[in-house]
């Protein structure tokens, strides 16, 4: 069978919970339609480069999915009709990735980079402070 990458955005006024049902709606479709998912990924709620119908956030969700064609196209039918998505791409890919996506690395990535500043302290450019007094004399 074929294999997917189904990202949908979720309005941002949804719980995390109705996001989560939004994810085993969509899993129950593809099984009941011969596939099935290998991966659900949430992302959590993200800003979007530009308002689309007035949400400025969304939930992100990413799933790898192995079903057929038609399977597919129900999907995207029930996920049109929905008006809790806001968005959806499903792209047919060649293998799913292995491990978690980029996305979910790049948080670990950006943790990590924080994670070693630890305390500066003084640099040492700077003489001590002066006081006003001195300043004027």
């Amino acid at each position: 069978m074929p294999l997917y990458e189904h990202v949908f955005l979720a309005r941002q006024d949804l719980a995390q919970t109705q996001v989560d049902g939004l994810a085993e709606a969509a899993t129950k479709i593809i099984e009941d339609n011969g596939g099935k998912v290998a991966k659900v990924e949430t992302w959590g709620l993200r800003n979007i480069a530009y308002r689309i119908r007035k949400n400025r956030k969304a939930h992100y969700v990413l799933m790898d999915i192995d079903a057929p064609a038609p399977a597919i196209a129900e999907l995207e039918r029930q996920t049109s009709i929905n008006e809790d998505v806001i968005r959806y791409m499903t792209l047919r890919v060649d293998a799913h990735e292995a491990g978690p996506s980029v996305m979910m690395r790049k948080g670990d990535r950006d943790r990590e980079r924080r994670g070693d500043r630890g305390d500066r302290g003084d640099r040492g450019d700077r003489g001590p402070r002066r006081e006003r007094d001195d300043v004027a004399a």
